[in-house]
């Protein structure tokens, strides 16, 4: 469009592309408010019903004790934020947990465990887990750290649709936030489970005091996959006393909901999950966010050990934005 440099896409281009050039996001960031919002919904729309939003429920099935140094994570093990180390939850829980997620109308049940990687013998107990959630008719998502190819077959094997493993930021900003695994780990992980044909689940923080371009950064690495992660989550940073982020200063709500426009610009067909930060953004936030291409949150009083919205208030959301439960 005249007047927008850098910028060269038809307005709802359908070809996926993965030769994203930071300078084109640069532009993309830059454009008018009305604008991005514009592009990122004629796009969505060329892909999704824009009056729907899938539903998911996270539940962490190990909290606390993790050996990594993630600034952001009230579960390291290095910082005294209250959470206590605590042993894998047993099946029967689980399935309980995932039973009524599904009755409250969640489409995709994701279990956390706060681990650098998994035990073959935890392995094989989230595996159970996986099958008797998969027979209870819902999806299946798991985040336990790190993967060796083997493993991320034997999730294959026990029916796993989506592994997540969050880049996290850009790689220039990443070695403020992590010093206890690196970057190039977090995208051989990924290989393993793409490798292994399990569906990517793969976003990033932001608030956590990194530039502009390091949001470019990320979304540039992220959109250039060889394959986009099909879903995408952008995570607000939860501020947690303890964790050395506790007294960042908040993100402008403006600023967030650009990075999910161009998040949903670039990576037409994923589904981009307005994630971890709900709790503490206006409803009017979380509409534009909507408008800007998010069509995924999680639903439920808990993300790990983070407070989320409760379903009520979801759901009451959701009636006054006309949106509906993907089915």
């Amino acid at each position: 469009m005249p007047g927008h440099a850098g910028w060269s896409e038809p307005l709802a281009a359908t070809s996926l592309r993965h030769d994203w050039t930071r300078e084109e996001l640069r532009a993309l960031f830059d454009l008018p408010l009305s604008e991005l919002i514009f592009r990122a919904q004629s796009i969505h729309r060329a892909h999704f019903d824009p009056s729907e939003v899938q539903l998911s429920t996270l539940l962490s099935i190990k909290t606390g004790g993790c050996p990594e140094d993630c600034a952001y994570c009230p579960q390291s093990a290095q910082y005294q934020t209250g959470v206590h180390a605590e042993k894998l939850m047993p099946l029967d829980k689980v399935l309980a947990e995932a039973r009524a997620a599904r009755d409250a109308g969640t489409g995709r049940f994701c279990m956390g465990a706060a681990w650098r990687s998994p035990k073959e013998r935890d392995l094989d107990q989230v595996c159970a887990m996986v099958e008797g959630v998969k027979k209870l008719g819902l999806e299946t998502c798991v985040t336990l750290g790190m993967l060796t190819g083997p493993q991320a077959n034997k999730l294959k094997s026990a029916g796993l649709d989506y592994y997540n493993h969050n880049l996290d930021t850009s790689p220039e900003f990443y070695g403020k936030i992590i010093t206890t695994r690196t970057y190039e780990d977090r995208l051989e992980t990924l290989e393993h489970v793409r490798t292994a044909g399990i569906h990517v689940c793969c976003g990033g923080i932001v608030g956590m005091g990194e530039t502009r371009e390091d949001r470019v950064g990320m979304i540039a690495t992220l959109a250039n996959l060889p394959a986009h992660p099909e879903s995408v989550p952008i995570n607000m940073l939860v501020r947690v006393a303890g964790t050395p982020l506790a007294d960042q200063p908040p993100l402008d709500a403006i600023e967030f909901v650009r990075t999910i426009a161009v998040a949903r610009i670039t990576m037409p067909q994923s589904m981009v999950r307005l994630s971890a930060g709900r709790e503490n953004m206006s409803e009017e936030t979380q509409a534009l966010c909507f408008l800007a291409g998010a069509n995924s949150i999680f639903c439920g009083p808990k993300l790990l050990t983070t407070p989320n919205p409760e379903r009520d208030r979801d759901r009451g959301l959701m009636e006054r934005l006309g949106l509906q439960p993907m089915g």
